[in-house]
């Protein structure tokens, strides 16, 4: 009977032992799963998206692509989606109010997680602090979105196209243009066929021997001046390769320089015309009293302006002048007519 008792007890010690083993086992499956520690070694923060994009609870989160915590909840908050993040304390020091969380996938068709930047600006979140929402890397629904864009643009261009819009759509909705491009390419195919048969100033160049030597013989004749003018030959070429030429004609440069200075300050009877104020005053004085001479000249005042405007004076003038000449004529004829000498004594 004792042996039977001792027994029983043996086999509910190895029973509790294997209880509490199981139980120990479950208690670590539970609080270890999703990288997350123990649950005091976790803290609580919280997110908001407008889309989730079939994120699920137990969906991993990650810090700068490595996996610090899990997706402990996920509820409707108005018309947004909050999402409850259960992250190791570890990563406190990392996520801060210059942190943002966004939606990623493992894969560009895998399982929906949420990826959280690291910063080391602002303070670091305190437990159920929120995440600022930031934008992720592109979604398939981007790329689709995008795709439809594009699609949508497609769609209006053909559109503007068939309805005769822009240069494209009128090459293809108008005849009239149609009808130009054909007789541009007629023009072009005449002018062609033009040189072909050697017509014109090109076609005789490209058909014509005697025209192509002619051109030949005047690029060698120019290449002959060049020849010349690189060897010094001619006034031309000493001017670019004599030292000589070239020293003079910087000397007189030199002095035109010299001589501009000069007149600068006002040196010479030049300079002075140019930067003398008085004499400028002067000149101009003379010239208003020589205009002022002229018009009293046409006014007729004066002996002068009578000789000008006075034509009886002129006339009389004149008659004098004749009679002075027949006068000088006589004399020279007969000057004993005019020159008798008679001698008296008293």
């Amino acid at each position: 009977m004792p042996r039977t008792r001792s027994l029983a007890w043996a086999e509910l010690k190895i029973g509790i032992v294997t209880l509490a083993a199981i139980a120990i086992a479950l208690t670590l499956l539970f609080t270890l799963g999703g990288q997350g520690g123990f649950f005091w070694q976790r803290y609580h923060l919280k997110t908001k998206f407008p889309n989730v994009y079939g994120l699920k609870e137990g969906a991993l989160v990650r810090v700068a692509g490595v996996e610090v915590g899990k997706v402990s909840g996920v509820d409707f908050i108005g018309s947004e989606v909050e999402i409850v993040l259960e992250i190791n304390e570890s990563m406190r020091e990392r996520i801060r109010s210059g942190s943002r969380a966004s939606i990623g996938s493992l894969g560009l068709l895998g399982e929906a997680t949420v990826e959280v930047t690291a910063s080391l600006e602002g303070q670091p979140l305190k437990e159920w602090d929120y995440i600022p929402q930031g934008r992720g890397a592109g979604q398939i629904s981007d790329a689709a979105d995008a795709a439809t864009r594009g699609l949508d643009e497609v769609t209006a261009l053909v559109r503007d196209i068939r309805q005769g819009r822009g240069t494209v759509g009128k090459l293809f909705a108008e005849d009239e243009l149609y009808t130009e491009i054909r007789s541009f390419v007629a023009a072009t195919d005449r002018v062609v066929s033009g040189l072909e048969r050697g017509q014109g100033t090109a076609g005789k160049l490209l058909k014509d021997p005697a025209a192509f030597d002619a051109l030949k013989k005047s690029l060698d004749g120019l290449q002959q001046i060049t020849a010349r003018l690189n060897a010094g030959e001619g006034s031309l070429g000493r001017l670019l390769n004599d030292d000589a030429l070239a020293r003079s004609l910087s000397s007189a440069s030199a002095n035109v320089d010299t001589l501009t200075q000069r007149l600068n300050r006002g040196e010479g009877t030049a300079g002075k015309l140019l930067t003398d104020t008085a004499l400028y005053e002067r000149l101009t004085s003379l010239a208003q009293r020589v205009e002022q001479l002229t018009a009293r000249l046409e006014k007729g005042e004066g002996t002068a302006g009578l000789l000008l405007q006075d034509r009886k004076l002129y006339d009389n003038l004149n008659g004098a002048v004749s009679e002075m000449k027949a006068l000088l004529a006589d004399v020279r004829k007969d000057p004993r007519k005019y020159l008798q000498v008679r001698v008296s004594i008293f």
